[in-house]
């Protein structure tokens, strides 16, 4: 931060920026640059810094380095401008993971069940079996567990939704506690990755650190 490049680099910055590589270095130099969004309100609040970086390095980890992706970039900016907004950052957060899920090839099926096709009554979700079960199939997956008709529907909206043009979203708290574990099984089942933000995030609903 001391450095002549410190306002450029600040954390979550978007910008312009001009690099010099040598060699076959995969790191290059940092000539200059120009900020065309700070996101200051991001580190400022530590609930959506924390979404943030969650974010950040869900994006950083499951995509390859110097494969350019502008679809991806404009979720990720998107999502940033949301949490800047004020926008539910959990909510936010969700509908990233549903996008990279789909992006590394895991999306799940959640419009019928995963076995028979069958889109009526209540429905378990198994992570093992790619989505939703229904009655009469849950039984291929012991482990599944009933997911209520709301969290579920937010669940497909999610693998839909353009970040860009995510308008407001209220949810029920009891939904919002099931709908981070349906992600969760979702995210540990198929990506499998010790996410450092994401042990954050827990010790801030643990100890209510976002009050």
């Amino acid at each position: 931060l001391n450095s002549r490049h410190g306002a450029i680099t600040q954390l979550f910055t978007y910008g312009q920026y001009i690099l010099f590589k040598s060699g076959t270095a995969a790191m290059g130099t940092l000539s200059s640059g120009e900020i065309l969004e700070s996101f200051q309100h991001l580190r400022e609040d530590l609930e959506k810094a924390a979404h943030a970086a969650y974010i950040a390095e869900m994006v950083d980890r499951l995509t390859e380095d110097a494969e350019p992706n502008s679809w991806l970039f404009d979720q990720l900016l998107a999502a940033f401008r949301a949490l800047e907004e004020g926008k539910d950052a959990a909510i936010v957060s969700h509908i990233m993971e549903m996008q990279l899920l789909s992006l590394s090839g895991y999306s799940p099926r959640l419009t019928q069940c995963a076995n028979c096709g069958n889109q009526q009554g209540e429905m378990w979700l198994s992570a093992g079996e790619g989505g939703v079960l229904c009655g009469q199939c849950r039984g291929r997956d012991p482990y599944a567990q009933v997911i209520g008709p709301g969290t579920l529907k937010l669940m497909r909206l999610f693998q839909q939704v353009d970040l860009r043009r995510l308008g407001n979203v209220n949810v029920k708290p009891a939904t919002k506690r099931q709908l981070k574990w349906a992600m969760r099984l979702l995210m540990d089942t198929h990506v499998g990755v010790n996410w450092k933000s994401r042990q954050f995030l827990d010790q801030m609903d643990k100890y209510d650190l976002k009050e």
